[in-house]
């Protein structure tokens, strides 16, 4: 792994069946209601029936001073289990979703694989890696809180 390559994963238990959290978790036009670093997703092409092939534009704020813009293209789709994309731009790589029920609870594990693209990022990460690291726990701890309150507001 080069040092402008980072391999993040986040393991959430959410007390929401995998249903509910699937239909969270697969309407990315709506993540910026409930996810307060997801500024901004606009639909650049439609996928198919399933949603594979669609490629939406996705600006993200972090916990640092400054904003990611990427293309992102559902690439995998397994209904209620998996959803994955490849990400293109500021950032390129992998990201993948994998839902698995838990009795009433939905285990959520997140895996972010990807290279940084920007040019300071890419100048600076060997020095960077463990806060470009810590800023994604951030970022993506915002999600958790803001995806069970969204669960939270649906019951």
């Amino acid at each position: 792994m080069s040092s402008t390559e980072f391999h993040l994963v986040t393991n959430w238990t959410i007390d929401a069946s995998v249903e509910d959290v699937w239909r969270v978790l697969n309407t990315p036009e709506s993540w910026p209601d409930w996810w307060p670093s997801v500024k901004q997703v606009t639909l650049l092409r439609q996928g198919d029936e399933t949603g594979i092939g669609a490629v939406r534009r996705m600006t993200w704020s972090t916990a640092l001073p400054y904003e990611l813009a990427f293309d992102m293209e559902t690439t995998r789709i397994e209904p209620l289990s998996v959803i994955e994309g490849r990400a293109s731009g500021e950032l390129e790589g992998l990201g993948r979703w994998t839902l698995r029920p838990d009795g009433a609870k939905c285990n959520v594990r997140y895996d972010w694989i990807v290279k940084v693209t920007k040019p300071w990022m890419v100048r600076l990460a060997f020095i960077l890696k463990p806060v470009f690291s810590w800023n994604h726990a951030v970022v993506m701890e915002r999600g958790r809180r803001g995806l069970v309150a969204r669960l939270a507001a649906a019951t």
